[in-house]
């Protein structure tokens, strides 16, 4: 029994102290409201201005030749001759000799057909004259027939053997002509395979050149940014002169930068299947790059392709951005608030 009234005076007091400590709260003042005051910060700007801006591709790649050839002569004999520029990284022009082959045995067979052509216009002259006589005796009645035709057989004969003969003479200066070799067009050596006294037959690579006037550069774009460069899909053969885009290509070489001009040219018909990029082929011609050195074969080149031009660009850094695609911006009232774009495109600060 002394335990449950203990137990009793103990809940009453607690009760007492919650009922005073509920109405200590509630007769208390409520402490005065006050306004949070607006700090002003300090701000880096910028003013968005829409402009008219042309968009750029950015690409890296090797320079090759627009036009390669393999040096091959019509016709086979011993090397007794070759320029000294027919080596790797020789420079020729058009119709330079590059090499020539022993041509003696080629200058005796124009001299037999020189010889066998005279022979048969004489045969043929002579055969005419004998027909021309035939034919006389026939109409005159004072022989026959049969005695023409065997006449006329031998004119034909002889006329045929003529024409034979012209051909092969022909043939033979072609031949002749065919001893040495010259350059296609104005251009440089990759490798050669000859020398003097060496004995080549027809049909034989004896170098690798190509053409100087103009390179090219394959680059590889990602196939969505082919919409900047306003390309359409499946277009075939190169792109037409007025439509084609600039593309500037620079290097670094020996500590000094050298900048060339190019035309993008045409597209290759596939697209690399795991790596989505399709290959860019710029064209550059040394009359468009005038005081240029020519582009050595196989140098690396960075190259920016001028695309089509887009209006209503507002163009920020890249630290404006914030969530990915809102910025901050100023409203009328000098406050800041978050206002959602449309992102075209990134490029590096």
């Amino acid at each position: 029994m002394r335990n449950s009234l203990k137990t009793g005076m103990t809940i009453g007091v607690l009760f007492f102290a919650v009922i005073v400590a509920y109405g200590l709260v509630k007769t208390a003042p409520e402490p005065p409201q006050v306004e949070p005051e607006e700090v002003a910060i300090s701000v880096r700007v910028l003013e968005a201005e829409k402009n008219r801006v042309q968009l750029e591709v950015i690409s890296q790649g090797s320079v090759e030749p627009h036009q390669q050839s393999e040096l091959i002569p019509e016709a086979s004999g011993r090397i007794k001759w070759v320029s000294p520029n027919l080596v790797a990284g020789g420079y020729f022009a058009k119709d330079d000799a590059l090499l020539r082959i022993d041509d003696r045995d080629y200058r005796s067979t124009v001299a037999r057909g020189q010889a066998a052509l005279t022979r048969a216009r004489a045969e043929e002259e002579l055969a005419r004259y004998e027909l021309a006589r035939m034919e006389e005796l026939v109409k005159n009645k004072l022989t026959s027939q049969s005695s023409r035709e065997v006449v006329l057989r031998n004119y034909r004969i002889a006329k045929a053997t003529l024409q034979d003969a012209k051909l092969a003479l022909e043939q033979a200066k072609r031949d002749l002509w065919r001893t040495e070799v010259r350059a296609p067009y104005d251009g440089l050596v990759r490798n050669e395979r000859v020398d003097i006294g060496q004995y080549i037959t027809r049909g034989q690579s004896i170098a690798s050149i190509y053409a100087s006037d103009s390179i090219e550069v394959r680059l590889p774009v990602a196939d969505r940014q082919l919409a900047y460069l306003d390309i359409p899909l499946g277009y075939r053969g190169e792109i037409v002169e007025d439509r084609r885009s600039l593309v500037l290509l620079s290097t670094e070489y020996g500590g000094k930068l050298y900048e060339w001009q190019g035309q993008l040219v045409r597209t290759e018909a596939e697209i690399d299947s795991r790596s989505r990029m399709v290959t860019a082929v710029v064209r550059v011609r040394a009359e468009d790059n005038p005081g240029q050195p020519e582009l050595p074969i196989g140098l690396f080149v960075n190259a920016k392709i001028k695309g089509r031009w887009v209006e209503n660009i507002v163009t920020l850094p890249r630290a404006a951005l914030r969530n990915r695609n809102q910025v901050l911006i100023i409203d009328s009232d000098n406050r800041l608030t978050y206002r959602t774009v449309e992102i075209m495109r990134h490029e590096n600060d």
